[in-house]
């Protein structure tokens, strides 16, 4: 059993971020990775995956991004090649390979076993994400046998997939990227869509993220939000990596894809999609357009504004036994991996309960979720702040902790 103060389980963005903090303030760690550094850009990214945000936005405590391209966006290689020159900068304390088994409470701290032994530590910091794992709804078990379904984890590119019909289920980031790249290839795409963020790639001649970053939106902290449940759940931005280029539901039909509503169930090999459709693009709408007008308050003019989504004939029902449809994408989103997680901080939906990333179990923290402390948390240049503040908390802790001891000891 190997002792340490502390004990990072992830070696993505987030925990090498805590790892600096923690370093700033002399804190003995580990960081504990089950794969290589940035491990999930390494293996579940498909090929043409650039970042959302711009390059300029690519900043981590201690490093910022300064290079000849600062409005372009990285690749996902160029992300893991990054972070990995980051962990060797800053000297990391970082042991790949190690898959954690289970985290336990005890003796005041906490037990962490690995396949490669054991740690012991008063504080435990979980970054190995909320995106760990896809999530795919169970209603995928009652797919027809013969189509291909895959997930953006599992996919790179579109020869991996058979020739004809794709249906995407999820028109988030993910599902409008694949939905348009599926569609370039030449195959007849189905967008199912569900509620979404739309958002331009550019406003007003900048980034959208220029203004979002500018006018304070993504600084918006947690303990300000007016209805927190919510603003965690928001679906990512439908956005894609690529300089003015805005990939919305407009430019996905006139390109030619069909878009349908939600996927509300598999009947008989028949999918079944939500009438709403209309009603959810007018939702998507009226927030992109309450989302400008903060923007042009901040600027002081007004800007300009974009057409609303069309939807026509949005299908009800698509018989996925005909055979229009080879292969499903399910864009639907990502969970995080807590199996190894043994302490009593879960919801009964599995999902760990926090203030700020502080849990009720002392000295256990969590990084990297949506909203964490700020708007911009599950963006890379939200790791920053956030680190800084749980490093501040947990030392605080840590000194607390010494000053009971000191006064037990005399």
């Amino acid at each position: 059993m190997r002792n340490t103060t502390t004990v990072v389980i992830g070696a993505g963005h987030c925990g090498l971020a805590m790892s600096y903090c923690l370093a700033a303030r002399s804190v003995d760690h580990v960081v504990l990775e089950r794969g290589q550094v940035a491990n999930s850009w390494r293996t579940q990214r498909w090929d043409s995956l650039r970042l959302l945000t711009p390059n300029w936005m690519t900043r981590l405590p201690g490093y910022a991004y300064r290079g000849p391209d600062p409005d372009g966006y990285l690749a996902a290689g160029q992300v893991a090649a990054m972070l990995a020159d980051y962990a060797g900068a800053s000297a990391a304390p970082v042991l790949t390979g190690v898959t954690v088994t289970s985290v336990r409470a005890a003796g005041g701290g906490y037990v962490v076993r690995t396949g490669r032994g054991s740690w012991r530590a008063p504080t435990v910091v979980l970054a190995c994400g909320a995106a760990a794992l896809p999530a795919v709804p169970p209603l995928a078990r009652l797919v027809p046998a013969g189509i291909t379904q895959v997930t953006p984890a599992a996919y790179r590119n579109p020869g991996q997939l058979p020739g004809g019909g794709v249906l995407v289920v999820g028109a988030s980031a993910s599902g409008i990227q694949l939905a348009d790249e599926l569609h370039r290839s030449g195959r007849p795409v189905t967008l199912a869509v569900g509620e979404h963020v739309r958002m331009p790639r550019t406003y007003r001649g900048r980034d959208i993220l220029w203004w979002l970053d500018a006018a304070g939106v993504l600084d918006q902290r947690y303990d300000e939000a007016g209805d927190l449940a919510r603003a965690r759940n928001v679906p990512s931005m439908q956005l894609v990596g690529s300089a003015g280029r805005t990939v919305d539901l407009n430019a996905l039909t006139a390109a030619g894809v069909r878009l349908a509503g939600r996927l509300a169930g598999i009947a008989g090999g028949v999918a079944q999609f939500s009438g709403s459709l209309p009603n959810v693009c007018a939702l998507a709408d009226l927030k992109l357009g309450r989302l400008l007008n903060t923007i042009d308050a901040w600027a002081g003019t007004a800007g300009e504004r974009f057409a609303p989504t069309v939807v026509r004939g949005a299908p009800l029902g698509l018989d996925l036994r005909s055979g229009q449809i080879r292969t499903i994408v399910w864009a639907t989103g990502y969970r995080p991996d807590l199996s190894f997680l043994e302490v009593p901080v879960l919801d009964r939906k599995g999902r760990v309960i926090h203030d700020g990333g502080v849990t009720a179990s002392p000295g256990l923290y969590l990084i990297g979720w949506p909203f964490l402390r700020r708007r911009k948390s599950s963006l890379i240049d939200g790791a920053a702040g956030d680190a800084a503040e749980l490093t501040t908390h947990l030392a605080g802790r840590l000194d607390a902790r010494a000053g009971r001891r000191e006064r037990t000891a005399s």
